[in-house]
């Protein structure tokens, strides 16, 4: 999951509406799914990190800004109206999330090699909570898929490297489709191509969660705007 900030509310006080604030989100964090990473130019969603309705629904957050991010309709209704309980979950607004998971390109996400115990069940509940511990799903699918359009970028700056190439391959193939962490992956051996993916993908590099001149993660998380129970890795 891509670590994103977005800064403090636009607007005195909460939203007239939960929808009004999506403009916003979008601005500071891209047409992106908070979760999957998935683009989504259309029918992206506000998502409410804890829920506002059901038996564990807080109606009082329902139009906070601390309470949204950015979600497909996989993702949210996945999660729905669970429970969440931020001690036990990564999220990216307030975790190195990219540092949390580990991307393979058979598709698979799964938690770090390097997290501790603890973490690794964090991690795994983060998982659980928005479907990415499933293998039957579009989304999964879809992960393999920028895999392979990542590494054919790579192939073809392995022939033509020029900064013209570089850009082109962090401002529009990437971001075109999404899924920052598999791009992170495939050129994680290329600090200025890395560097490039951080600054291009909205309100990745204001997270704090990365080195801009080297690309390597900074954990735990700075969890820059101080939200609850932040900066877990």
């Amino acid at each position: 999951m891509r670590p994103v900030r977005k800064g403090s509310s636009p607007t005195q006080g909460d939203f007239d509406q939960y929808e009004d604030a999506k403009p916003d989100l979008i601005s500071r964090l891209g047409e992106y799914c908070s979760y999957c990473e998935r683009r989504i130019p259309t029918n992206l969603a506000i998502e409410h990190l804890e829920p506002k309705k059901g038996v564990y629904g807080k109606p009082e957050l329902e139009r906070k800004w601390s309470n949204f991010l950015l979600a497909c309709v996989n993702c949210n209704s996945t999660k729905r109206d669970k429970q969440v309980e931020f001690d036990q979950l990564f999220f990216p607004d307030r975790d190195n999330t990219f540092y949390a998971f580990e991307y393979l390109p058979d598709g698979t996400v799964k938690p770090a090699n390097s997290l501790s115990l603890r973490n690794k069940k964090i991690a795994n509940n983060i998982l659980r909570l928005v479907g990415l511990d499933k293998t039957d799903t579009n989304r999964f699918r879809q992960r393999m898929s920028a895999w392979m359009n990542a590494e054919s970028s790579k192939a073809l700056l392995n022939t033509t490297d020029t900064p013209l190439l570089r850009n082109h391959i962090a401002n529009v193939s990437a971001k075109s489709v999404g899924y920052f962490s598999v791009w992170m992956r495939v050129f994680e051996n290329d600090s200025d191509m890395i560097s490039r993916l951080i600054q291009a993908f909205e309100g990745t590099a204001e997270s704090g969660c990365f080195n801009i001149t080297t690309g390597e993660p900074v954990t735990p998380s700075p969890n820059l705007d101080q939200l609850e129970n932040g900066g877990k890795v």
